[in-house]
């Protein structure tokens, strides 16, 4: 079973993100005075006394705005109203009410979804100064003011009165996390469109059209996934640290460190690949995460596919693990491989072995090839064992670490993925000597 789905609409800058990320206990959602911040629909965990939910953020909706993502962004709101238990309209109390929010107001009256009209950025935190929004025919106006954290329990209550009750045994689905990350216009949000099956992206030519990590969640194979839209990573010295990008950055980044598994994207069209897509790789490599190189805008007619393997392994030599597939978003050719191989390379990310399995890799290891001697002293091998998962993570025993070198512990690693199938998922080798604390 879904938890339920809260989405807040409302026109843009009302505080829908603030109130988001207030509900969240973290910043999330990308918030600036700029309209338009927000594009896509953003999703989180949220919980208030024991109830669990996915709580939305979208953009905001001004039918006399300028903006030209404003008919993607109306339609990226739509989709969160139609999949949600419950909607927050939020409103301007300082403004009174426009002809903005009784065009979302209509809207909504459509839907037939229950609906917590909330009346945010009030001066005076006082009820009375939200009778004008009964006017919007959307029931009792509720007072906020999201930045003094006033209004918010009441308003908490008032959504999960609508939640649908639950079965006492019943427990919620959990997903596994799926981030597509790579530089900009490789494809990424047209890739999480043709898995999902439909536009739940905003899609255009235009660079920094994805600002924040854009949450999706669907189902595979009857498991559940949440796939994950990253803005595209630029040379950090074209990105200043304070702006809007900036903070698209720090989201992809904190969407890898929180992924369980990777698509790293990068375009077919291209002979190489460039300095900025060995980068994003070697994020994703040092974040320990398993993965896949998706290479998009893939043309099996007008390509030499062993030619530009052997460029991949070159360049990705530093992640030699790799597993890689060819697809067209555009055409959808390929495509079924990605979630296939994303299935794959979590399995083996998670995979356990035996210590008496481990150990006799190890035996054989050392019979082949014992570790050099170092000023005198002869690195004594105990035993290795499994610590943990995501990635599969050893401990080798020593009587000192310091005579185990880099060479060595590679060296290993080569003898475990030749008993054991690690495709996909890097793994890492911690050496531990006598005079290491436990």
């Amino acid at each position: 079973m879904f938890k339920p789905i809260v989405a807040i609409v409302g026109r843009p800058n009302v505080g829908k993100s603030t109130f988001f990320n207030k509900i969240c206990g973290k910043r999330i959602s990308i918030v600036d005075d700029t309209p338009g911040v927000t594009r896509d629909r953003i999703y989180a965990d949220a919980e208030w006394c024991g109830h669990d939910f996915m709580l939305v953020d979208t953009g905001g909706l001004d039918s006399k705005s300028d903006d030209r993502f404003q008919e993607d962004i109306r339609k990226q709101a739509e989709i969160a109203i139609n999949d949600a238990h419950v909607i927050v309209f939020m409103v301007d109390g300082r403004g009174g009410v426009t002809s903005t929010d009784e065009e979302v107001a209509t809207l909504l009256k459509r839907s037939k979804t229950p609906v917590v009209l909330v009346v945010n950025k009030l001066d005076r935190f006082e009820v009375e100064n939200t009778y004008e929004f009964y006017s919007l025919g959307l029931g009792q106006p509720y007072p906020l003011s999201v930045l003094q954290s006033k209004g918010i329990g009441d308003i908490l209550d008032a959504i999960v009165e609508h939640f649908p009750k639950k079965n006492e045994n019943e427990e919620y689905s959990t997903f596994t996390k799926v981030a597509i990350v790579g530089r900009p216009n490789v494809g990424k949000s047209s890739i999480v469109n043709r898995l999902i099956g439909q536009q739940r992206v905003v899609v255009s030519d235009i660079e920094g059209t994805t600002r924040d990590s854009v949450l999706v969640p669907f189902r595979f194979n009857k498991k559940d996934y949440a796939l994950v839209d990253t803005a595209g990573l630029r040379r950090q010295r074209s990105v200043e640290r304070e702006s809007i990008e900036g903070y698209s950055v720090l989201r992809t980044m904190n969407a890898i460190n929180e992924a369980d598994v990777v698509l790293f994207v990068v375009s077919g069209n291209e002979e190489k690949l460039t300095e900025q897509d060995v980068r994003v790789a070697g994020f994703v490599h040092e974040a320990g995460k398993p993965s896949v190189v998706v290479v998009n805008k893939w043309d099996e007619k007008s390509k030499n596919k062993p030619e530009f393997e052997k460029m991949l392994a070159k360049e990705l030599a530093f992640m030699d693990y790799y597993q890689s597939v060819y697809v067209s978003a555009l055409t959808g050719a390929g495509m079924g491989q990605i979630m296939e191989n994303v299935e794959k390379v979590y399995e083996n990310g998670n995979k356990r072995i035996t210590t008496g399995l481990l150990n006799d890799i190890l035996h054989d290891a050392i019979l082949y090839f014992e570790p050099q001697t170092k000023s005198g002293r002869r690195a004594k091998i105990k035993f290795i064992t499994q610590v943990s998962t995501l990635p599969p993570t050893f401990v080798l025993f020593v009587n000192d670490a310091k005579l185990i070198n880099f060479s060595y512990s590679r060296y290993l690693e080569n003898k475990l993925r030749e008993r054991v199938d690690f495709s996909g998922t890097p793994i890492k080798i911690i050496i531990r000597g006598k005079e290491d604390k436990e």
